[in-house]
């Protein structure tokens, strides 16, 4: 007994095909073209006229509605980002994530569910080959695991198997283009005056939280506090921060080829931004030796710079950072380590997310205490707020800036 398919299903079926016929003449076509470069060199609108044209041809008798939806299928699949390509429409995704074949899931507004998405194996890997290609990177059984970022700004990260056991995992950040500001962050008014005082008046600061705590997105919004005449210079692992400032030099860390060859990390590229004339630096996030080489930098003089770790609180941090220093592999003991992080850092902003939102738990001054460091809590988050409970003991790091207002800490 022969069972029937389903109206839908033979409907879905005679659309692969048909987009299959097209996508293999285009490419037919651009190989006949010796003056074009490729089907990825041409325009947006001269991509959807040339695959509007080969639609019509392979199927004459489509309606309207039909054609339009198989069109812009087609433009997704052959530019965009396939099946995933209309979640990038949606600006309150923030975090699209393939778990396997047919398994998505995205962030949106601070909150993660599963959407109904027909992807499979074979079509998630092509998506990730398509980005990845023209950087010189590739993702197979011998390199399973690849970093990139998207023509947007947006990163990828992929793994497939064997590490991946159900199937190819990509997970895709994407980064507010409008800028959030401080009050984005539950902070109250005298916590944001403040703040944006210690940046604007050159205190080194440190951003610390979890993993899409927000640390970035903060380290955006105390940036607009800095002068617009300073010249920053930006080091990052993959490029995220989209600073308000006029006179901004962005670096971004290269990994090796898939030979092993060519890469080029985040502290290479610390020493060279030195030789640069910054005014300030702002490292995206330390996570290895490159935290020595930015205490030595923020003792010599490089005053007003910013930074992110991870860390599970203000208290953390200083512990954090020792261990990142010890691993840079250049002897230095740990209580040296303390004495420089005592001398370079001056506040410590420490982000978490509760419940979908993000928000400032706590905001510390980091003191030196004989031959200790630690940080003292100048605002917390209580009872709903971000509180002052103390008032800070360091003096501002530039002699003519003018000592903040004691207002700003009355408990």
């Amino acid at each position: 007994m022969t069972v029937p398919v389903p109206a839908t299903g033979r409907v879905a079926a005679s659309d692969a095909e048909l987009k299959r016929r097209v996508h293999a003449q285009l490419l037919t076509d651009a190989a006949r073209d010796a003056a074009s470069a490729g089907v990825a060199d041409r325009d947006g609108l001269a991509l959807r006229q040339s695959l509007a044209e080969l639609l019509r041809v392979e199927a004459p008798l489509l309606t309207r509605a039909r054609h339009d939806a198989i069109l812009d299928q087609l433009v997704d699949e052959v530019a965009g980002l396939g099946p995933l390509q209309p979640l990038f429409a949606d600006p309150a995704v923030t975090e699209v994530m393939v778990n396997g074949a047919d398994r998505v899931y995205v962030e949106r507004c601070g909150r993660i569910e599963r959407i109904s998405v027909p992807l499979d194996a074979d079509t998630a890997l092509r998506l990730v080959e398509r980005i990845i290609g023209p950087l010189g990177l590739r993702l197979d059984r011998a390199s399973p695991i690849v970093d990139a970022r998207l023509p947007d700004g947006s990163r990828l990260h992929a793994i497939v198997p064997p590490l991946a056991v159900d199937g190819p995992c990509v997970t895709i950040r994407r980064f507010a283009t409008d800028g959030v500001g401080l009050e984005a962050f539950g902070v109250t008014r005298t916590a944001a005056v403040f703040l944006r005082w210690a940046v604007a008046q050159g205190a080194n600061v440190v951003v610390s939280g979890g993993t899409s705590a927000g640390k970035t997105t903060l380290c955006n919004a105390l940036a607009g506090a800095m002068p617009p005449g300073d010249r920053v210079v930006t080091i990052e692992e993959t490029a995220e921060l989209r600073l308000p400032l006029p006179h901004v030099v962005r670096l971004e860390a290269r990994l090796p080829n898939a030979e092993g060859a060519g890469g080029v990390p985040v502290r290479a590229l610390v020493r060279a931004a030195l030789r640069m004339r910054p005014d300030r630096l702002i490292v995206g996030e330390v996570r290895g030796g490159e935290a020595f080489d930015l205490l030595q930098a923020l003792n010599t003089g490089h005053d007003g710079s910013l930074t992110t770790v991870h860390a599970n609180g203000v208290e953390a941090v200083v512990d954090r950072l020792t261990a990142l220093v010890l691993m840079s592999g250049v002897g230095v003991p740990a209580e040296a380590a303390h004495l420089q992080i005592a001398e370079a850092i001056d506040y410590v902003v420490h982000v978490v997310r509760r419940a979908g939102r993000r928000r400032i738990q706590t905001i510390g001054e980091v003191t030196r205490q004989g031959r200790s460091v630690a940080v003292v809590p100048l605002f917390e988050w209580r009872d709903g707020a971000l509180t002052a409970v103390g008032a800070p003991s360091r003096r501002p790091r530039r002699p003519d800036a003018p000592a903040p207002e004691p207002r700003w800490f009355r408990c």
